[in-house]
């Protein structure tokens, strides 16, 4: 099953000439969630190899306009094309108040096909069957939330030569890789007799815009990619505290901490480069990348390797390849 990033905007509260402000979009095998939907974030897919797809989900982290400006456009999109399929919007507390309110205000509230609105609190969980989105705590200004996208650990790989020599035919194999034994001539045979010990799952935490926050870190341990924002570098940290954001370095402390594969740091000020962040957060933890909008990170099983960075990875007709340094 195949599990990406999708980074359509990188920039902090508003657009540069080479950065978009905040849109992800993750990728989990036929299912594309989309976190957050700031400017333009509609032209950002068209722009890219993806085009902009009939969303089912989409996830906004809080109300702040930089997060949500592209949304109230996607929507007329969607009916000016004759979407008939429902749409959920989530968010934190607050969310129906405020697209009340934006709906008188942008003319999006006659749409020609179904919506929900459904407001989510920390420590809830939307169970998608082989894995599950939970939304955690985060430190800003307003209530906000990250997201988390949590698979459960898999069975360990099939024995085949301890499946022939205890007698199992090929047509019962299947019933012992879901977990359950079978019964052969009066004798059973268990899982563990032909299983190896249980693959972990993968983990990826969004945090969106946050100071540093104990709730981060702990959802985060283990994760194979933290994606966090890092508005400032330290010469700025006050300014960062002022305004309940991050920077590169506190970033990678909690990366460091949580013990993450991956860190990977968006929602620059215009003032830095790609290259001050990567270099400040670099020092405190190695593997820090700073993608730039249109660039995937994508995520192997861990016995299949660790998790690339694919410059310009969704950007058509160009040929991008997985770098194993970070930028």
């Amino acid at each position: 099953m195949d599990l990406d990033i999708v980074f359509l905007g990188t920039s902090g509260s508003g657009p540069t000439a080479q950065r978009s402000p905040s849109a992800t979009l993750v990728r989990r095998g036929g299912d594309r969630l989309l976190i957050d939907c700031a400017e333009g974030t509609q032209r950002q897919l068209m722009r890219s190899s993806i085009g902009l797809p009939e969303l089912r989900d989409v996830f906004l982290t809080h109300y702040h306009a930089d997060h949500y400006l592209g949304l109230p456009g996607m929507l007329k999109t969607f009916g000016l094309r004759g979407r008939t399929e429902p749409l959920t919007i989530y968010g934190p507390r607050g969310l129906s108040r405020f697209f009340a309110e934006q709906s008188g205000l942008f003319g999006i509230g006659a749409l020609p096909y179904p919506y929900e609105l459904r407001e989510l609190e920390p420590g809830d969980e939307l169970d998608r069957g082989d894995y599950r989105i939970v939304p955690f705590a985060v430190r800003h200004r307003v209530r906000a939330l990250g997201y988390a996208i949590v698979e459960p650990p898999r069975p360990g790989r099939f024995d085949v030569a301890a499946a022939d020599a205890l007698g199992v035919p090929p047509p019962r194999r299947g019933d012992l890789q879901r977990g359950a034994a079978v019964e052969l001539g009066g004798r059973i045979v268990t899982p563990d007799q032909v299983l190896g010990p249980p693959r972990p799952g993968r983990k990826l935490v969004l945090a969106g815009d946050t100071t540093p926050a104990e709730s981060v870190l702990e959802i985060a341990t283990h994760a194979d990619v933290l994606v966090h924002e890092a508005t400032f570098c330290e010469d700025e940290r006050e300014r960062a505290a002022e305004t309940s954001h991050s920077t590169a370095a506190e970033a990678a402390r909690i990366a460091e901490a949580a013990d993450v594969a991956m860190l990977a740091l968006t929602h620059l000020s215009g003032r830095y480069s790609g290259g001050d962040v990567r270099r400040e957060a670099s020092e405190i933890f190695p593997n820090t990348v700073v993608p730039r909008d249109f660039d995937v990170i994508e995520i192997p099983f861990p016995e299949r390797g660790q998790p690339q960075l694919v410059k310009g990875g969704a950007l058509p007709a160009r040929e991008a390849e997985p770098v194993s340094s970070p930028r």
